[in-house]
């Protein structure tokens, strides 16, 4: 007999398509399932229990280790001297009035600020090469192109 977790885990594997369930922990956990990898999403209160990362934690997370890993592939193939890459990243909104170079002018702009750290022994055009690099990682791509969402009920 299948249980609904293992349908779940084959769905996801066999699709590579993430699932979001409710864990019943808290108020507001979710459980993640993205392959055979397991994560948990929270909100911290009062809202919720911060029993895991934000929503927006991990959409910056798969913004940072995306940029990370496209840097690595580019470095590694040209065989340049990076030894460690850290991306941080900030998430924020601000009002859409108060954006001098924004398109939209009502409700609110996200903004994340996103640094890269090089480390090795690198010259400044390589650096800027593989910031320009990051600026191509597939996720950034993704958040800066228009995006259409299709839900549906199951």
């Amino acid at each position: 007999m299948t249980t609904q977790g293992e349908t779940e885990r084959d769905a996801a594997s066999s699709e590579r398509t993430v699932i979001v369930t409710e864990t019943g922990a808290g108020s507001y956990t979710q459980q993640i399932t993205a392959g055979h990898h397991r994560l948990v999403a929270d909100e911290p209160p009062p809202i919720g229990d911060d029993i895991g990362p934000t929503p927006y934690d991990l959409v910056l997370a798969g913004l940072g280790a995306c940029t990370s890993m496209t840097v690595r592939m580019y470095a590694d193939r040209k065989r340049w001297p990076l030894e460690r890459i850290r991306v941080t990243l900030r998430h924020s909104r601000i009002h859409a009035k108060d954006c001098a170079d924004c398109e939209t002018s009502n409700g609110w702009i996200d903004h994340i600020d996103r640094d890269v750290e090089l480390t090795g022994d690198l010259d400044d055009a390589q650096r800027q090469r593989l910031l320009h690099i990051a600026e191509r990682c597939p996720v950034h791509q993704t958040l800066t192109s228009e995006v259409r969402i299709t839900t549906s009920l199951s």
